[in-house]
């Protein structure tokens, strides 16, 4: 099988995975198995066992040295929902230049982690595990940056780690709000129906008017590499299964209750033009209008979290790392100094 180079939030932004380099259309994306065989990430791949309710698995993940003399901090990177820990390729370039060292996991689940379908997932979880991961490592801290479902996974984190938790970073984190006092509850079995349906033209086009304000750049063509391929290749009902289950715990497991127990030093770098909400699709346009108000949530959180510091990009929407690299680096290097 062709190996795939990710390019992911994207370094630079132009580089895209050689199978999407001359011709971006959907039709170019290849198929992908569950653990993302054919498709390579931009640093060496290790891998952690893991033992989860009675089960087997295996942690994909990535660990960047500094280049040059180190400064002795780590920086965690916690993917969101549709990505992997991949598309950090650049911010996790950028910090390794300045001496850190960069953790880059695939939470089980998720890139070319294991894909467990009789598992109760939860933050709790992910956060151990991670935890374990930082052990295994010999990281007693780290600096914890997380974006989208990657923000409920740090900030769970940093609640029951506060010792290994330096800094704070949420990148446009989902969950800033209480989907399930909105959104009728949907089963695993309907939501799993439901995603068995969409096609991989459905992951740009959800993308395209979430995240993107409607437009699109060939650029961001390495964003629906992972998940279009998935809906292309033999685990697509497999895929599809593991989606619910993660929506599920996204929607029946909110953190924002207890961001007034964060205490770590936190920055929230928010792209106001974000309309991110799980559950959209089930309520009427009227509700819909009212959900992934990011403008509104951002400051809310900061608001919420003890000392934090809100860095609002006006214009910008989910993925400020793909869409103002620059402006969001600056933010988060300020922060980190």
């Amino acid at each position: 099988m062709m190996k795939l180079a990710v390019s992911a939030l994207l370094a630079p932004i132009c580089l895209i995975a050689p199978a999407l380099a001359q011709d971006s259309s959907l039709e170019k994306v290849p198929a992908l198995d569950a653990e993302l065989s054919g498709y390579a990430y931009p640093f060496e791949e290790q891998k952690l066992a893991l033992t989860e309710q009675g089960q087997a698995l295996t942690m994909v993940y990535m660990d960047l040295k500094p280049e040059g003399t180190a400064n002795g901090r780590t920086a965690l990177l916690l993917h969101g929902k549709n990505f992997s820990g991949a598309y950090w390729e650049r911010t996790a370039k950028e910090l390794s230049q300045r001496g850190f060292r960069v953790v880059m996991p695939d939470q089980i689940g998720f890139g070319k982690s294991s894909k467990p379908v009789n598992l109760q997932y939860s933050f709790q979880m992910m956060a151990a595990h991670t935890k374990v991961l930082l052990e295994h490592l010999k990281i007693e801290k780290a600096e914890v940056i997380g974006h989208s479902m990657g923000g409920m996974v740090a900030t769970r984190f940093a609640l029951m780690y506060p010792a290994a938790t330096g800094k704070l970073v949420l990148v446009n984190p989902i969950g800033l709000e209480d989907w399930k006092r909105k959104v009728p509850y949907q089963s695993i079995d309907a939501a799993t129906a439901s995603e068995m349906k969409k096609e991989p033209k459905d992951v740009k086009e959800y993308m395209r008017t979430v995240y993107f304000d409607g437009k699109w750049k060939e650029e961001y063509d390495a964003l629906i590499t992972i998940q279009a391929g998935w809906m292309k290749g033999p685990d697509k009902e497999k895929m599809a299964r593991v989606s619910a289950m993660t929506s599920d715990m996204v929607i029946t497991q909110p953190v924002l209750y207890e961001f007034p127990d964060v205490t770590a030093p936190t920055l929230l770098i928010i792209g106001e033009r974000d309309r991110t909400a799980i559950g959209k699709n089930l309520v009427s346009k009227e509700v819909a209008a009212t959900m992934g108000q990011y403008q509104v949530l951002g400051k809310a959180a900061a608001e919420a979290i003890p000392g934090a510091k809100l860095v609002a990009l006006e214009g910008v929407g989910h993925a400020p790392q793909a869409e103002v690299f620059e402006d969001y680096l600056k933010a988060l290097l300020d922060f980190l100094k």
